[in-house]
């Protein structure tokens, strides 16, 4: 019997790739969908989309589901997901699951009280580059990382990006926003978990227009083994260039025997070794488009594989990227990260 799916919200496009791949796979059906925004809701008509319900109250009342799967504003998408599991349902989400850590904290806690599973949209795992980049770190090649830089700059495309992004409390930052996706890659590629903040900040760099949106996001943390990692995650590629660019999630890692860079436009894994002359560039292995869904569906029936997904990386990834958050926000440094 396929995994029954219903959709609250469509307030960001990367929905769209998720609810393809639910359309498409043999193991779910989608049920339903809701979208309470006038505007939304005629967007996703445009796309094909048929929404179901235009009340969060009525589709409870009336969708039988076994899994929900979420994408408003990201302000709202907490307590969605809170009712959701409350309710006994699995749930999928688009990045970030929630702004506020009380709501991180009463997901966890339903979580544990149940056997739901949770699910996100962290799919620079399923990128070829960084596929590449986690063997060449887990096979030894350039040994101990000591050094990384990630740079995850977007453009901020104003015309296009959705206007509740400008809207005070419906954003929660541009760190938790971002980041979150190298929050996660990071330990995944190493083998290291985040122990420190050593500094974060956020800030109006090229965006004025409205006061509760800051732009810029910068921080500076250190792994268990002493790893030190800078990270840039603002939005200030030029939008003309869109996703484009070489430095589009770039990151870097050093190690005590070489170094290796790629980023999400790689073609290549280039790596300049200890005693060599001249930089290799690796070949890359196979994307895994869709693996974050395909994670998911292993996480609910039980048989999640080494390195994927799952609920308790989720969590963490999300603890993680709302403490440097905060630490940005309130202007603390050197605080240990918890969990």
């Amino acid at each position: 019997m396929p995994l029954r799916m219903a959709f609250i919200g469509f307030r960001h496009n990367h929905i769209l790739d998720l609810y393809g791949r639910a359309q498409a796979a043999p193991e779910i059906e989608i049920v339903a969908a809701c979208e309470e925004d006038a505007v939304a809701r005629q967007q996703m008509e445009k796309q094909g989309i048929p929404i179901t319900h235009d009340s969060v109250a009525a589709f409870w009342r009336e969708v039988e589901c076994d899994a929900v799967a979420v994408a408003d504003y990201f302000g709202r998408r907490g307590a969605l997901i809170i009712e959701a599991l409350a309710r006994g349902k699995h749930v999928i989400s688009d990045k970030p699951i929630c702004t506020v850590p009380g709501e991180l904290t009463a997901i966890e806690r339903l979580l544990r009280a149940g056997q739901m599973r949770l699910g996100c949209m962290l799919d620079l795992r399923d990128a070829a580059p960084f596929i590449g980049l986690r063997q060449v770190i887990q096979q030894g090649l350039i040994g101990e990382v000591q050094s990384i830089t990630f740079g995850g700059q977007h453009p901020l495309l104003p015309g296009t990006r959705p206007s509740w992004y400008f809207e005070e409390g419906k954003h929660g930052g541009t760190i938790n926003d971002i980041a979150i996706h190298a929050i996660d890659i990071i330990p995944w590629i190493t083998g290291h978990r985040f122990v420190m903040i050593n500094s974060a900040r956020c800030w109006q760099g090229f965006y004025r227009a409205d006061p509760h949106f800051r732009d810029a996001g910068q921080m500076m943390l250190t792994m268990d083994n002493g790893c030190g990692v800078l990270g840039d995650v603002s939005y200030f590629a030029p939008d003309s260039f869109g996703y484009t660019l070489p430095h589009y999630w770039r990151m870097t890692c050093w190690g005590e025997r070489g170094v290796t860079e790629v980023s999400q436009t790689s073609t290549t894994i280039w790596v300049a070794l200890a005693g060599e002359k001249e930089a290799r560039q690796l070949p890359l292995p196979p994307a895994r488009p869709g693996g974050y869904l395909e994670a998911f569906l292993h996480d609910i029936e039980g048989t999640t594989s080494d390195g994927e997904l799952a609920t308790a990386q989720v969590l963490q990834a999300s603890r993680a990227a709302l403490q440097i958050q905060m630490a940005a926000d309130l202007g603390i440094c050197n605080a240990e990260l918890a969990g």
